[in-house]
């Protein structure tokens, strides 16, 4: 591994700068009231999910935004003087939680002495969030989206198309990402390329690669990427047998040490402006083990579960996307001639599969489930996506499935059977416009749900899925507004959310 790894601690958290983290207030709480008192709520707010509503209220409503399965229960309280951390119940989380709030108030007395190089970075965040507020508020009256050449996000499926193009259009400009290159392969800057966890590897890879957000010089940067890949880690170092999951916190915890060890990024921030990614359902783990990792940096991850402390606010939501051979061509296809109402084929595991299985698995010639397509069956497994309306995408052992992407490649509705599931890229995207949502105790329902979705919803609902494709679609080199960019978009929000206080 590149770099010297320090035994010494005492200096692992010396801190020149005081930082102030808030949920946004001045700008999201401002926007909130403007929307609810000017607009209306029927108005269809940009920021009306993750992360800027995110607000220190035992009371907020934000998760009734991404599921209508059941009433969830509420996110962590939030403690009103440190949003960025919850309270727990769990005494041991809590306890870490309390160490680093404390920490974050010594350091905040320890010293006030400026960084003129952060104050910079937060200048310019500061124009960007002017700007992108000035859209909000110009959105009440249907101003014309800027001309462009690539793309124009237009229809139902954006919560407020123009301010999406603003703010995508900000984050082109001025968004940098910095690369830590400590570490080698196959641990770090390197990751599976095809299967289930492909997106891990792939785009890894295309952060690392990018020449358009990627910067050399850390000065300039607004966030911070570690490049380890939790799959390698479990790949290489993880022993079935004996299952010792100390691998993770040895090889997560000695990174976060000699970057902050070496640098001076982590320790002025707590690790708040500095993002991991991973697509291997352990991703969350892997984080827990340095506790600043886990409550405070962002994590941008498929495993995007509420119940298991996914923090919207911070948090990344990314999707799942099974690539079997690695191949990046033809992802997308379709097809006029839909026979088959609704159509799912998968192995039974997790809790709500058995539901799904118990009611449906080879009962009905309408909603076709099976646990393995049959052999003799006259059409391959994309074939049968290709002629369903819908397309069943149950949870599995964890909360996200791929299949949500294949339905959406197949141009066939999703629908989404989950539970405490943040959806990919929701803080653009209105998952209402090109998805349905079934909650496990309707499953016996099904069929008469989808029967009752009449032909000018479900057009609509198609057209959707058809217009929602590219941010989904996988290019290398990335292409706008495909799911690359709409992952930066992501943590381009979330960096918004932030402000470190020199």
């Amino acid at each position: 591994m590149r770099g010297t790894h320090n035994n010494n601690t005492e200096g692992l958290y010396r801190v020149t700068s005081c930082i102030d983290f808030f949920a946004f207030s001045s700008l999201s709480l401002l926007l909130f009231f403007t929307f609810f008192t000017y607009f209306g709520s029927s108005h269809h707010v940009f920021f009306s999910s993750s992360p800027w509503s995110w607000t220190p209220s035992s009371s907020s409503s934000f998760f009734s935004l991404f599921s209508s399965f059941r009433c969830p229960p509420p996110p962590p309280l939030m403690n009103p003087k440190m949003a960025m951390y919850p309270t727990f119940s769990n005494v041991k989380m809590q306890r870490a939680v309390a160490n680093l709030v404390e920490e974050l108030n010594e350091k905040s007395i320890i010293s006030r002495r400026g960084d003129k190089k952060m104050e910079r970075i937060e200048a310019g965040l500061s124009k960007a969030r002017a700007s992108i507020k000035d859209a909000i508020l110009k959105s009440r009256y249907s101003p014309p989206l800027a001309q462009d050449t690539d793309y124009v996000p237009r229809g139902d499926i954006y919560r407020d198309a123009f301010v999406f193009q603003r703010s995508y259009m900000v984050m082109e400009k001025m968004f940098k990402i910095y690369v830590y290159e400590e570490g080698e392969a196959p641990l770090f800057h390197y990751g599976p390329s095809k299967d289930i966890y492909s997106t891990e590897g792939i785009f890894l890879g295309l952060i690392e690669s990018n020449t358009h957000f990627r910067t050399y010089d850390a000065d300039e940067a607004h966030v911070y990427f570690l490049p380890f890949s939790v799959v390698m880690i479990l790949q290489h170092l993880f022993d079935p047998i004996t299952r010792d999951k100390g691998v993770l916190e040895r090889v997560v915890g000695d990174y976060v040490r000699i970057v902050s060890t070496k640098y001076p990024y982590w320790n002025r921030s707590l690790g708040a402006d500095h993002f991991m990614l991973s697509c291997h359902d352990w991703g969350p783990r892997a984080t827990w083990y340095e506790h600043h990792l886990y409550f405070t940096s962002m994590r941008v991850l498929c495993n995007a579960n509420t119940s298991e402390f996914f923090n919207p606010r911070k948090d990344v939501s990314f999707p799942e996307i099974n690539l079997r051979t690695g191949d990046l061509t033809g992802l997308t296809s379709g097809s006029s001639n839909r026979t088959i109402l609704a159509f799912f084929a998968g192995r039974l595991h997790g809790r709500i599969r058995p539901v799904l299985f118990q009611h449906w698995k080879d009962k009905d010639n309408d909603v076709k489930v099976y646990e393995k397509l049959p052999e003799n069956s006259p059409l391959s497994y994309k074939e049968m996506m290709e002629r369903s309306k819908y397309c069943l995408c149950p949870s599995g052992y964890e909360v996200a499935s791929p299949r949500v992407v294949e339905a959406i490649y197949a141009e066939c509705v999703p629908v989404l059977i989950s539970e405490d599931y943040v959806l990919p890229f929701s803080d653009v995207l209105d998952w209402d416009k090109f998805s349905i949502k079934v909650s496990v105790r309707e499953l016996p329902e099904l069929k008469r749900i989808l029967m009752g979705i009449g032909d000018d919803e479900y057009k609509s609902l198609h057209r959707g899925v058809k217009q929602v494709q590219r941010h989904f679609v996988v290019n290398d080199p990335p292409k706008r507004y495909d799911v690359f960019h709409m992952m930066i978009h992501s943590l381009w929000l979330r960096r918004l959310n932030l402000r470190i206080n020199a």
